[in-house]
């Protein structure tokens, strides 16, 4: 994940701290907020987390790809979202250099990684709803998570190497009060390919690929039950309407994403030919780092055993004897 190019020299003059405006009792209601989306983010992903790893029913090759997007969800909201959120209320960047540094490379790291979470979860539709056999045979959960650890590292592996061919360009433009971190063109133009172009594509071409062969099974839906059907039958139709079910509400996690997404990579691609605002590349940052507290929220709406796995958490019956064999789902 790159940020747009800034030139220090000539933008850093309009970069300085501002006084602050708002009268106390804003400010303070400011953190108030603050602190309770970063309290969402951080305790709606860790119910999701505990929900996955306690309850048996859940360990599912698909649930292990939600249960590594929602600790990269959570990391954001631990590591990340406070001190963006303290940059937007002060309009100054009050936390140091070094700081910055691990912010941002932290923030690009676990943002990239989403991106692919998101590509591998459609990829796992495609495959679950265009050969359901073919796919509950080959795809186990150790199989997803030797994917999903080499997801993190691939990750990792990117985001450092990045780094270290931008080290001797222009590694950190630090205006008075300001940070950011940014490559030179020919690796931005890289970036935005891996980190943009190619997984947007992916995405694209395999919900188009899923909202065809949705369309088919709901032919053959339809077909089945005009008919009297043996019994296993009656379980063909039950697995494509779950797949199919499984593909709606993925897809919605998918839009959101896209749509908390685009700002940030339409703001960096306009950076050199628009006028560079403060203000308005912390609402972008904001709003990519947003889809981490807004994942729970579609959980809770669209996921009956999120809420059923919720109630058993609040209510502490995950500490019973046997808990985990519970019946969520």
């Amino acid at each position: 994940m790159n940020l747009m190019e800034f030139n220090q020299s000539d933008r850093c003059d309009q970069f300085s701290c501002p006084e602050r405006s708002v009268s106390p009792a804003v400010y303070i209601l400011l953190y108030v907020c603050s602190a309770a989306v970063v309290l969402l983010t951080v305790c709606g992903n860790l119910l999701i987390i505990i929900s996955v790893l306690h309850f048996k029913q859940l360990h599912t090759p698909t649930n292990m790809l939600l249960l590594s997007l929602a600790v990269s969800d959570f990391l954001i909201g631990a590591l990340v979202m406070p001190s963006m959120l303290i940059w937007m209320i002060e309009s100054c960047w009050i936390l140091g250099i070094d700081f910055c540094i691990c912010v941002m490379m932290i923030g690009y790291f676990l943002t990239s990684l989403s991106i692919y979470h998101i590509v591998l979860i459609a990829v796992d539709r495609y495959l679950a709803l265009s050969n359901p056999f073919l796919y509950t045979n080959k795809i186990s959960v150790r199989t997803m998570c030797t994917v999903v650890f080499s997801n993190w590292f691939v990750s990792m592996v990117y985001n450092l190497v990045l780094q270290y061919f931008n080290r001797n360009i222009i590694n950190i433009a630090v205006c008075p009060g300001e940070c950011f971190v940014v490559l030179n063109d020919l690796l931005s133009a890289i970036d935005l390919v891996v980190t943009f172009i190619f997984p947007l594509s992916v995405i694209i071409i395999l919900y188009t690929r899923i909202f065809m062969i949705a369309k088919k099974h709901a032919t053959a839906i339809r077909e089945l039950n005009n008919h009297t059907r043996p019994k296993t039958q009656k379980i063909t139709s039950y697995s494509m309407k779950s797949e199919r079910k499984a593909a709606k509400v993925l897809s919605i996690l998918v839009s959101v994403f896209l749509v908390c997404l685009l700002p940030y990579f339409i703001y960096s691609l306009l950076g050199n030919v628009i006028e560079c605002e403060l203000a308005s590349f912390q609402k972008v940052m904001f709003v990519l780092y947003l889809n981490s507290t807004m994942n729970p929220v579609i959980y809770a709406l669209f996921y009956p055993w999120f809420r059923r796995c919720v109630k058993l958490i609040i209510n502490l019956q995950i500490f019973k004897s046997d808990s985990a064999l519970i019946q969520v789902v």
